[in-house]
């Protein structure tokens, strides 16, 4: 597992599927599938989204705080 950042390629809206598809090696089509199909159901899924949108460094800022 690596750690956990937004990364600056293959990102479609913000990055955080990505990032979170890197971290737990799955497949980003397959980590934004599961949050489209959880967005159905109630629940804070927004507002965790946007948290995580806020919270996640991203790859140019995880980089430089690594050297």
């Amino acid at each position: 597992m690596t750690s956990l950042y937004r990364p600056s390629q293959g990102r479609v809206i913000a990055g955080v599927c990505a990032g979170l598809a890197r971290r737990f090696g799955m497949s980003p089509r397959l980590v934004r599938v599961l949050t489209v199909l959880s967005c159905l159901l109630p629940g804070p899924q927004f507002i965790a989204y946007a948290i995580l949108w806020v919270m996640m460094p991203g790859e140019d800022k995880y980089r430089a705080a690594r050297i």
